[in-house]
C-alpha cells in the first residue's frame, strides 16, 4: 500500500546530514551527493521545487586543512567553515551543472528568523530563486555565527525553512533508515508515528560521530515538531539508499513518516513559539499558570513574580512557573526596564496578550 499526503508535494525541503557530505576522511562524498543531485534535478523536471538544507561547511573546511579533530575555539570554527562553504558549494555546483541546473548559496542565522522583517525578505529571497528555476542551498552562516545566534544543528533550521517557505514535506536524510527503538534486536523501523511523545522522546539518541554529526535523532525529533506544528508531514531516511527521494514522492512506504499536525499553530503564532529566539523570561504564580494553561487568557501583571533578561517591548519571552519550567512564550507588552519601574501591580495591565502567547 502506498504513503498518503495530505496534499500534492509541489514544495519539497530536503535536509542533507553530515553523513551524507563528507566521508571519515572528512572529504566530500562525491559519489553519493552526485546521486542526490540526480535525483533532485528528476523531482525539479517534475515542476516540483525543491530547497536543499545542507550541514558539512566546517567538516569539508577541516578536511581541506588535513585535520581530524574539530576544533573548539568559535574562531578556529568560524575559519574552518568559511573554507568549507566555499568547497561544498564547488561540488553542487559542478554535480547540478551536468543537468544545467543552477543553484544559489544562502547563508541564515537565527536573527533572521527572530526578526520579522528579515524573516520575510528571506522568504521572498527564496521564492525568487525558486521562480527562477535554481535550487537554493542553505546552510547556517556558520563564519559569523555566534553561541547567541546559532541554531544549534541545521535539523532545526531546515524545520524552520520548511515553515518559512510553506513547504509540503520535510524530508531529513541521515545515515539510519529512520526512527527505531534501540532495544529492539531487530531495529524494526516505525514506518508511521502520529505523535511525539515522551516514550518516543526517551528512545532517540545523540550524535554518534561528533567529528562530523552534531545533531542525532533526538535534535532530528525536535526539528519534526517545529514542521509538524506548521501541518508540514515528515520524512527521516536513509539518504544512502538507492533513489531514496524518488521513491519518496513516489510515496513509497520508506523511512519514518511524521504525521502533520491538524491543529496548525497559525503563522504568527509558529513564528512565536518556534521563530523567535526569547529574549528572557517572566516568572509567574501558580494561579497565573492555571489561567493560562487552561488557554484564551492573557498574562496580568499581578501575576508575575519576576523577570530575567533584558528584553524590549514586542520581544518574545519565555513564561516560566516558580520551578523555572518554561510551559509558554508570548510577546511581551513591557521592556525590562519598564517592569523595574513599576512599583504597583494591583492593576489589570496585560503583560503578554492571549493573542500573542502560545502553550510550550
Amino acid at each position: 500500500m502506498s504513503r498518503k499526503f495530505p496534499r500534492p508535494i509541489k514544495r519539497l525541503v530536503i535536509k542533507l546530514g553530515s553523513s551524507q557530505i563528507a566521508d571519515h576522511s572528512l572529504k566530500a562524498r562525491t559519489s553519493i551527493l552526485k546521486s542526490l543531485c540526480d535525483q533532485i534535478s528528476s523531482i525539479k523536471s517534475k515542476g516540483v521545487d525543491v530547497i536543499v538544507v545542507s550541514s558539512g561547511a566546517i567538516v569539508l573546511g577541516m578536511g581541506e586543512l588535513g585535520e581530524r579533530e574539530r576544533p573548539k575555539e568559535l574562531a578556529a570554527l568560524q575559519a574552518r567553515a568559511a573554507i568549507g562553504q566555499n568547497a561544498l558549494m564547488r561540488v553542487f555546483t559542478d554535480l547540478f551543472k551536468k543537468h544545467k541546473k543552477i543553484c544559489a548559496q544562502i547563508l541564515l542565522t537565527w536573527d533572521d528568523f527572530d526578526d520579522r522583517i528579515r524573516y520575510v525578505n528571506a522568504r521572498n529571497t527564496i521564492n525568487t530563486i525558486l521562480s527562477q528555476g535554481a535550487i537554493p542551498i542553505i546552510n547556517e552562516n556558520d563564519t559569523i555565527s555566534t553561541e547567541e545566534i546559532k541554531f544549534g544543528d541545521n535539523d532545526r533550521l531546515s524545520s524552520l525553512v520548511a515553515g518559512l517557505v510553506h513547504a509540503d514535506l520535510l524530508v531529513i536524510l541521515s545515515d539510519v533508515e529512520g526512527l527505531y527503538d534501540p532495544r529492539d534486536e531487530e531495529r524494526k523501523i516505525f514506518q508511521e508515528i502520529r505523535e511525539i511523545t515522551k516514550e518516543i522522546e526517551g528512545i532517540a539518541g545523540g550524535a554518534k560521530n561528533k567529528n562530523i554529526s552534531r545533531g542525532g535523532m533526538r535534535a532530528k525529533l525536535e526539528a519534526v515538531k517545529i514542521a509538524t506544528h506548521a501541518n508540514i508531514p515528515c520524512i527521516i531516511a536513509n539518504g544512502q539508499s538507492e533513489n531514496i527521494l524518488v521513491r519518496i514522492l513516489d510515496k513509497e512506504r520508506v523511512g519514518t513518516l511524521f504525521v502533520e499536525k491538524e491543529d496548525r499553530l497559525l503563522a504568527r503564532k509558529h513564528w512565536i513559539a518556534f521563530g523567535a529566539k526569547p529574549k528572557g523570561a517572566l516568572i509567574v504564580d501558580d494561579g497565573a499558570k492555571q489561567a493560562l494553561v487552561k488557554g484564551g487568557r492573557s498574562l496580568l501583571l499581578p501575576g508575575v513574580v519576576r523577570f530575567e533578561g533584558h528584553f524590549k517591548v514586542d520581544d518574545v519571552v519565555t513564561i516560566c512557573d516558580q520551578k523555572g519550567q518554561g510551559f509558554a512564550r508570548g510577546i511581551v507588552n513591557y521592556s525590562a526596564s519598564d517592569l523595574n519601574k513599576i512599583e504597583e501591580r494591583k492593576g489589570k495591565q496585560e503583560i503578554v496578550h492571549c493573542d500573542n502567547l502560545v502553550l510550550a
